[in-house]
């Protein structure tokens, strides 16, 4: 029997529907599967992030309670009932008031602001333990908590024990003690390491003094002997002829002449040696501000740079333009600490530089400032080492050579004085270091 052309059409129509309808259910089926597979991949993210948040929690030491905006506690870490002696399930959902002592539940309302009060910081509180104990202070800051709305929904409290902070800060205290002592130690360590290496320049400078102190003394031990004879003879009796020939053969005229100049010589050798012990004893004069003086720069430059040069093996060229009359009202010792100190820099750098090696030290007055300028002949230095060059232990010399305070004291010294110390390359090559002081005022 033949079947209509309409029926098979109906077939055919009814077939692809139920194809798309299979489809569509396969399509359904694979999104399904594809959404458990990332829901079971979030719920395992947010599983590990809840146990990385509860263990962050459980590690913290501070005093950690989350409260709703009721003031029912909703969240507490291990800190809290380690304090309180109560398991976490018996203090969630309960007031706050009931984890603090009777005498402090009445600010239990403070540490729950509403929208727009303000934060509650520095507050110290105890808290109840579960076997009628108090607490020890416990000082707490409290922030508030907004929902996913921005608006109030409860409070963060945090807290430490009062006694932990106090033995925290009082360590803290006591090794910025530790540290100052340590500093100063080396900062005197510093100064007597210049001190020491100019050890070489002060006996040098010494020997001359002392070996005319000497020279003279020695004479006038001679000259005391032969007025020793010329005296035994005149209270022996002597007669008029002999104690003239014996005064003849001792040259007590020539004597008496050459007295007066070695006792005169004798003097001044000694006043120098006392001006150099001076000198020597101000380099390590740490004098209060009232106990400063005027005294003339130049000569104070001159001094210690004397003293430095001379310390050294061999020496370079040294040029200086130290006028007088350049006063300055401070530590002479002081800033021929400094002076000592950059020289030092400066003979080190040229220790490795070609011949010629020279050494410029020039001041100069700029009405109430006055300058002093050190350049050498040396490499310069180094562009990245320019910002840290007065940095406390800042040094680019090999280990046991230094410890990096001398110009760090330098800055600081001239600070003091109200002056200013700087470091830069010279256009023409070499380093130079600038010193600015204020000019002393007249009277």
């Amino acid at each position: 029997m033949a079947v209509p052309v309409e029926s098979l059409q109906l077939n055919e129509t009814q077939e692809a529907a139920w194809i798309e309808v299979i489809r569509k259910m396969d399509e359904v089926y694979a999104d399904l599967i594809r959404y458990e597979v990332d829901l079971e991949t979030k719920n395992g993210e947010l599983e590990e992030a809840q146990r990385f948040i509860g263990s962050v929690l459980a590690s913290m030491s501070d005093v950690l309670i989350v409260c709703d905006r009721e003031g029912r506690v909703q969240q507490v870490n291990r800190a809290v009932e380690d304090l309180t002696g109560l398991p976490r399930i018996s203090i969630e959902g309960r007031p706050l008031a009931d984890l603090l002592a009777p005498d402090f539940r009445n600010q239990a309302d403070g540490f729950c602001p509403r929208q727009g009060l303000s934060e509650v910081r520095d507050r110290e509180v105890r808290f109840a333990a579960a076997d009628g104990r108090v607490s020890d202070p416990v000082a707490v800051n409290c922030t508030g908590r907004l929902d996913p709305d921005g608006r109030m929904g409860g409070v963060v409290i945090i807290g430490r024990p009062v006694g932990e902070l106090r033995r925290a800060y009082e360590a803290l205290n006591q090794a910025h003690r530790n540290l100052q002592d340590a500093q100063q130690q080396l900062v005197q360590s510093a100064k007597m390491a210049s001190i020491g290496r100019l050890v070489a320049g002060v006996a040098h400078e010494l020997n001359n003094p002392t070996s005319f102190v000497y020279g003279n003394v020695h004479s006038l031990e001679r000259y005391a002997e032969r007025l020793e004879r010329y005296l035994a003879a005149l209270h022996g009796g002597a007669g008029k002829g002999d104690l003239a020939r014996l005064r003849a053969d001792l040259r007590i005229d020539d004597l008496l002449r050459d007295l007066p100049s070695l006792v005169a010589g004798t003097k001044e050798g000694a006043e120098r040696i006392r001006d150099i012990i001076m000198s020597l004893k101000r380099l390590s004069f740490t004098g209060t501000p009232g106990e400063r003086e005027v005294f003339d720069l130049g000569q104070a430059v001159e001094t210690a740079l004397k003293w430095a040069i001379r310390g050294r093996k061999t020496a370079p060229t040294v040029e200086t333009d130290l006028p007088a009359g350049l006063k300055v009202r401070g530590h002479a010792g002081q800033i021929q600490q400094v002076v000592v100190n950059v020289v030092e820099n400066a003979l080190d750098a040229l220790d490795k530089a070609p011949e010629p090696r020279r050494l410029s030290v020039a001041a100069t007055a700029d009405g109430r400032k006055l300058r002093v300028s050190f350049r050498d002949s040396g490499p310069g230095i180094r562009p990245e080492d320019l910002p840290r060059i007065f940095d406390p232990f800042f040094t680019t010399k090999p280990v046991g050579q230094g410890m990096g305070l001398g110009l760090w004291i330098s800055y600081d010294i001239l600070r003091g004085h109200g002056g200013t110390i700087e470091a830069a390359n010279h256009p023409e090559g070499g380093a130079e270091v600038l010193l600015t002081l204020p000019r002393a005022e007249a009277g």
